[in-house]
C-alpha cells in the first residue's frame, strides 16, 4: 500500500472544505491513515518547500502556507500518489478540469486549496516532516 501526504492549505480550511476533500478521497477508496490540524511554522514551511528555495515565489509560498491553520493527512491506498494528484487537478486551477478539487474550488495558483506529494520519494520525505511513525495508522 502506497502513502502520500496531503495538505489542505489555509484557503481550503477557511472555506470549510476539509470534510469534502476527505470525503472525496474516502469515496475513491483511499484511506486516511493520519490526520491533524495545526498552524505550520516558518521553519516547517521552509523545509517543506526547500526545493523552491531561491525561486522568486518562495517567500510567497512560505507566507501563504503559514497564514492560517492547515490540515495535514497521510492518505494510503493503491497508487495513492497518482490517484491523489489526479483528484487534485493541475497546479493552476484555471487549467484544472471540473470535478477535480482545484477545478471545483480554486481560482488562482497562489491559493489553490490543496497540496499532494508529487512522487513516492517526496511523499516519504514530506510525511516525515509532519508525522511520526506512531501517528500513522496502518
Amino acid at each position: 500500500m502506497q502513502q502520500t501526504l496531503v495538505l489542505v492549505k489555509p484557503d481550503g480550511v477557511a472555506k470549510g472544505l476539509t470534510g469534502e476533500i476527505i470525503s472525496r478521497f474516502e469515496k475513491r477508496g483511499l484511506k486516511i491513515s493520519a490526520l491533524k490540524m495545526f498552524k505550520m511554522s516558518v521553519e516547517q514551511a521552509k523545509s517543506h518547500y526547500a526545493e523552491h528555495q531561491g525561486k522568486s515565489f518562495f517567500d510567497e509560498l512560505v507566507s501563504f502556507i503559514t497564514s492560517g491553520p492547515i490540515v495535514a493527512m497521510v492518505v494510503s491506498g493503491e497508487n495513492a500518489v497518482k490517484a491523489v494528484r489526479s483528484m487534485m487537478g493541475a497546479t493552476d486551477p484555471l487549467n484544472s478540469a471540473p470535478g477535480t478539487i482545484r477545478g471545483d474550488y480554486a481560482l488562482n495558483v497562489a491559493n489553490n486549496i490543496i497540496h499532494g506529494s508529487d512522487s513516492e520519494n517526496s511523499a516519504e520525505r514530506e510525511i516525515n516532516n509532519f508525522f511520526t511513525k506512531s501517528e500513522i495508522v496502518n
